[in-house]
């Protein structure tokens, strides 16, 4: 077995190779590790979130979030994995659970094989982005409890550069909007969503209760170009850090006019999808939003920030509405990023787990070893009570 300074410097060689090799698969030595005749065995189930506000965007507006909860297990370790699903992505409860029941894991005996084992998921069927990154989240879950360390460790990163987190004010009526405000006095960076024509009123009522710094999302709601340079101009001047998806994810040629003029950082949010979408993002958009659900997990959306920091673009960290599984395993990679979303887990009021933290406004990864879930309130009776 390798003394502690050799895993590390082990674990930081590795780190690099993922880095600088085409993106090679996690080497770990079989010195320290042996396989097992264990196999990775996967359980499954629906858990829909329950937002405590109504969450309402420029196209949609709901107060639930459909969820699916994961257990990977292997050798007596149990890794936690989440895929949330909000409806405007296509998924699905029924399309997730009939994913992940086609899976066979139980194929794989050295769970370390991270890059076969997810090529695997990958391709037993297209799109399910979502279903896929919860066996990634359990996976890394896994593998981290069993080296007994955080991710951020085995990645190399520091904690302590994690940004801001920033907290999201729905689109809402005057009353309710103060009232969010006022549950994010802990934040240091508020969220707006737009694009139903009201967008100066909105930053006008949050300007009356406090003078933290804003970025914006308009969920594609934005429509002139020659506006929206507008909009940019007067949020410069309103404390706004950046602008998210100003317009449809089609509108390429709008978008690159736009990033080229506004004093504002224009970062994509539903044009980003997977690791090929940031090359197509690059010289279209200033940076990337990042988002577990959307890139398959944490595996490719580590090589999605590393890609985007090499073409020169900003990089965002952010969610979906989200237990503090998801929202741990993103805390992992937030050292990486410009700017973190990382409030999705605070905006539902039945989160069965405890996991990353706010500290001084920043989500946080605990020490703990894997995604960093420290605590587990009645989630094995989610599982046991499955149908």
């Amino acid at each position: 077995m390798m003394n502690r300074r050799n895993f590390f410097k082990t674990s930081l060689f590795s780190t690099l190779g993922i880095a600088t090799s085409g993106f090679s698969a996690l080497a770990i030595p079989g010195s320290w590790h042996k396989a097992s005749s264990s196999r990775l065995s996967l359980e499954f189930a629906p858990y829909p979130l329950k937002l405590k506000h109504a969450f309402n965007l420029a196209r949609s507006s709901r107060t639930t979030t459909p969820d699916v909860l994961v257990r990977l297990h292997y050798d007596g370790i149990t890794g936690y994995g989440e895929a949330s699903m909000p409806p405007y992505l296509g998924e699905s409860v029924e399309s997730a659970c009939k994913f992940l029941s086609k899976l066979c894991l139980e194929q794989f005996t050295d769970p370390f094989r991270i890059e076969e084992i997810l090529d695997y998921v990958d391709t037993v069927d297209s799109g399910n982005p979502a279903a896929k990154a919860s066996v990634d989240i359990a996976l890394h879950d896994l593998l981290g409890k069993i080296m007994q360390q955080p991710w951020y460790k085995i990645w190399g990163l520091n904690p302590d550069k994690a940004p801001h987190t920033s907290f999201t004010i729905g689109i809402d009526t005057p009353r309710i909007i103060r009232q969010k405000v006022d549950e994010a006095s802990q934040y240091k960076i508020l969220k707006i969503k737009m694009g139903l024509g009201n967008d100066q009123s909105l930053v006008k009522i949050i300007r009356e209760k406090t003078n933290v710094p804003i970025c914006v999302d308009a969920n594609q709601g934005w429509v002139n170009k020659e506006k929206a340079l507008e909009m940019c101009h007067w949020l410069a001047e309103q404390g706004c850090m950046f602008v998210e998806q100003p317009f449809d994810k089609t509108m390429i040629d709008e978008t690159a006019w736009l990033s080229e003029r506004s004093p504002l950082p224009i970062i994509a949010d539903e044009f980003i999808q997977r690791l090929p979408d940031v090359s197509k993002a690059y010289q279209v958009y200033n940076g990337i939003n990042i988002k577990l659900m959307k890139s398959t997990g944490m595996h490719e959306a580590y090589k999605m920030a590393i890609l985007a920091h090499s073409l020169g673009m900003k990089v965002m960290i952010g969610c979906m509405t989200e237990t503090s599984c998801a929202i741990s395993a993103a805390s992992q990679l937030s050292p990486m990023a410009h700017w973190a979303d990382l409030d999705g887990n605070l905006l539902i009021s039945n989160d069965p787990f405890n996991g990353a933290v706010v500290t001084d406004g920043r989500v946080i990864p605990t020490s703990e070893p894997g995604i960093g879930l420290t605590a587990f309130n009645n989630a094995y009776n989610i599982f046991s009570e499955k149908s």
